[in-house]
């Protein structure tokens, strides 16, 4: 599928309609037909997408485009673990719904650099919880019990 106006625009009105969790609800709220119509373009979306996160400024910003990067790794596109290097400046967030985002693309992309900070944001969740409505260390707890299965030693001869 080819890069259109319409994707650009779409694109850039990511974080425009995010809400945040509050005391009636626990998660965050997205444009799923946005957020839908973007995962998509599938891997022809992924440079836009990456340039949109080098410069997202604000919280509703990040989660929108993390929705986006875990709504293309359920439709199975490719490609998505190498924006670790992108992926990776909000690992320090105190925030737990972007640590909750991470942990979930963390979780299905298994990069081998994101193990440290998942367990970092796990340590941060458990000696000083941020969030009066969830509890982030299910999602982070599951992303480093994952990392765990999954692990393959290297064998050297």
């Amino acid at each position: 599928m080819k890069i259109t106006p319409f994707l650009s625009y779409q694109i850039s009105q990511l974080g425009k309609d995010v809400s945040l969790p509050n005391s009636k609800r626990n998660y965050c709220k997205v444009n799923e037909t946005k957020i839908n119509n973007i995962a998509e373009y599938g891997e022809n979306a992924l440079g836009e997408v990456d340039m949109f996160l080098k410069t997202a400024r604000t919280e509703e910003q990040v989660i929108d485009g993390l929705f986006v990067l875990d709504k293309m790794l359920d439709n199975k596109v490719s490609g998505i673990d190498k924006l670790y290097p992108t992926l990776s400046r909000f690992n320090e967030t105190n925030s737990p719904n972007i640590q909750v985002m991470l942990a979930g693309i963390y979780r299905k992309t298994l990069v081998p650099d994101a193990f440290g900070p998942l367990n970092k944001m796990l340590y941060k969740q458990i000696t000083k919880p941020n969030s009066p409505y969830f509890d982030a260390t299910e999602e982070i707890g599951g992303a480093v019990l994952e990392y765990i299965t999954n692990y393959k030693p290297h064998t050297h001869i």
